[in-house]
């Protein structure tokens, strides 16, 4: 099945501690790190209009972010990997100019929401496909002295203070985009620290990248086992899916199985692909 790009996005309202956005995109579930909650954790453009997401400074302190704007691919494995200054290609240098955003830096006295703005400059220079930065929001560490310790022994004591950031991708389609998926191979394994972990080969054809929730089920259940935010962007044909795996799924993952792999349903929720396999 085609999932066709193109259209003009559902307007949605995102409501965090009172503040009421409206955003012309399918609100995804926030994303958390450290004391930061980013919502929404996808943003699809087209170049029509703009957008916000929301941070929120849930922490006790108040806390500094910085926002910037990253290149990242994605490899077979799903990991999204820094792209280097040699290796950067015409659409990520178009990709650069094409999005604007701001503030660039905020600070947030707790439990304080900020809206971050983000448009498109003009698409006519460009042809037609989808573009993608990934939009970085990093805590930027309080300054902590260095201190001198009282006992002579210890000397010097430093304290560490760790940085965390969340990322979420910024995509940008111009045109009308169409891609196809297909699964394979479903299996139940081990990942390299000994934990279950189901897989399942997936590829994509066509000039847009896909995205959607994988749905197993399984022989007897009522309800799939279902794992939400899966894409291959178009610098890839194909990848490997990696899923984590309770105790009582892996229980659940023998025998006969189907795995669907669906739009997400503010997006209509089509079936894009499907395979029946069983597995031991």
């Amino acid at each position: 099945m085609f999932a066709t790009f193109g259209k003009k996005y559902k307007a949605t309202a995102l409501i965090s501690v009172g503040l009421l956005s409206a955003l012309p995109l399918a609100v995804s579930p926030a994303h958390a790190a450290g004391d930061l909650l980013v919502a929404p954790t996808r943003i699809v453009l087209d170049g029509r209009r703009g957008t916000e997401v929301i941070l929120n400074n849930i922490g006790n302190e108040e806390a500094t972010y910085r926002i910037s704007l990253e290149l990242r691919r994605m490899n077979k494995n799903g990991k999204l990997e820094e792209v280097s200054e040699e290796a950067v290609n015409e659409k990520e240098t178009a990709i650069r100019n094409i999005i604007r955003y701001a503030p660039r830096r905020v600070t947030l006295p707790p439990n304080q929401p900020q809206s971050i703005r983000i448009g498109v400059n003009s698409l006519q220079e460009v042809p037609d496909g989808e573009y993608r930065a990934h939009m970085l929001f990093r805590a930027i560490p309080r300054v902590t002295p260095v201190t001198q310790s009282a006992d002579e022994n210890k000397g010097v004591q430093i304290q560490l203070n760790p940085i965390y950031g969340v990322t979420i991708p910024i995509i940008v389609r111009k045109g009308k985009l169409e891609a196809t998926a297909a699964l394979a191979n479903p299996r139940v394994e081990t990942d390299e620290e000994g934990n279950p972990v189901f897989r399942v080969d997936m590829s994509r054809q066509g000039n847009g990248s896909v995205f959607g929730e994988i749905r197993v089920t399984t022989a007897g259940a009522k309800e799939p086992i279902v794992f939400r935010g899966i894409a291959v962007y178009p610098e890839l044909d194909s990848r490997i899916v990696t899923l984590p795996l309770t105790s009582e799924s892996v229980g659940r993952l023998k025998g006969p199985v189907t795995v669907g792999y669906y739009m997400p349903i503010e997006d209509g929720g089509a079936l894009l692909a499907e395979v029946k396999a069983l597995v031991n």
